[in-house]
């Protein structure tokens, strides 16, 4: 009698292999599918990556779904009628410890995609708060390759789209190919390319677009209506609107004609149209709902990032945790 409380046969293999064969077959093939049924479902996801050490450091924690682009996002979220949030926060500031903690954090909290800023010291259109977060983060010696070091390091813990935010000047001087290339490899999905515009742009949209990475440009207020068409078509994962012209910062009031400009840029092309500059309050969001498909927040996220400076990673990361849920109160429930 076994432990399986099968008695026990003894066969003749030579002289009965077929006997033998049955015999294995059907008192050990049982047990086989048993085992690969309750343990190698648990055993794939340490291989395959699908688990990371939680912030502690005790345990396993299951990471987030699968990856999803832009256009996945997107999709789910008009599926559900809902706007989605989209964090600015500069690389680097301030240190590249509480980039890569605020990163997951950010995706906690109902973030639908995060825009990285690639730190510059002649931002185009940056107000003072963010300005101050680059320079702050530029005199440390940021480099480009320890953003994506970060990113890289950050990516198996979040599957919402990242964003990069980066001068034309940038790009140009590391290489436009090598740039996109390495910005792939480490896990963004799109490049907003604030100084590049049409007809300029048309060309460098081709490279990044080939090198399977979103194209994502800027429309303002006072964009001329043929050139808010080209900008349009230009822009593969969604267009970037400004609701006000000049730079970012926070503002109590949206503007009156954002609704209008708005409606027109969508008369214009089937891509998602979020929303930035201004857009600091959960009211604000609210008002975007059914409107925009995205609300896009930098300065809010980067005063929040300042006044918990002195905590560390951790206590920024969750600041902007509690940020980002604040924005999402009026239009999730």
């Amino acid at each position: 009698m076994n432990m399986w409380g099968v008695k026990r046969k003894t066969w003749n293999v030579e002289g009965d292999k077929g006997a033998a064969m049955r015999a294995f077959v059907t008192f050990h093939v049982p047990r086989f599918t048993f085992i690969a049924r309750v343990f190698i479902p648990r055993i794939l996801p340490y291989h395959r990556g699908q688990y990371i050490w939680n912030e502690t450091g005790t345990g396993m924690n299951p990471t987030r779904a699968a990856r999803r682009t832009i256009c996945q996002t997107f999709d789910a979220l008009k599926a559900r009628k809902q706007i989605g949030l989209v964090p600015f926060i500069p690389a680097g500031y301030p240190d590249l410890a509480t980039t890569a903690a605020a990163l997951p954090a950010l995706e906690s909290a109902g973030a639908s995609a995060i825009e990285v800023g690639f730190p510059f010291s002649d931002p185009i259109a940056d107000g003072p708060t963010i300005q101050e977060s680059f320079t702050a983060a530029l005199e440390k010696k940021l480099k480009i390759a320890d953003i994506f070091a970060t990113v890289r390091q950050a990516r198996p813990g979040v599957s919402i789209p990242l964003v990069a935010m980066v001068s034309y000047s940038i790009v140009f001087r590391y290489g436009v190919a090598h740039f996109v290339a390495e910005a792939k490899s480490c896990g963004f999905d799109g490049l907003i390319v604030p100084d590049l515009p049409p007809p300029e742009a048309q060309g460098i949209c081709d490279i990044i677009r080939s090198g399977g990475l979103d194209t994502i440009l800027m429309v303002a207020p006072s964009t001329a209506p043929e050139r808010r068409a080209e900008i349009a078509r230009l822009s593969s994962g969604f267009v970037y609107y400004l609701s006000v012209s000049g730079i970012t910062g926070e503002r109590d009031q949206l503007p009156a004609d954002l609704a209008e400009n708005v409606r027109q840029l969508k008369g214009l092309t089937d891509r998602p149209i979020c929303v930035g500059f201004g857009i600091s309050q959960a009211r604000h969001v609210a008002q975007l709902q059914g409107l925009a498909d995205g609300a896009i927040v930098g300065s809010g996220v980067v005063k929040r990032m300042k006044s918990h400076v002195q905590g560390g990673p951790a206590a920024i990361a969750a600041a902007l945790a509690d940020y980002s849920r604040e924005l999402l109160s009026q239009v999730r429930r």
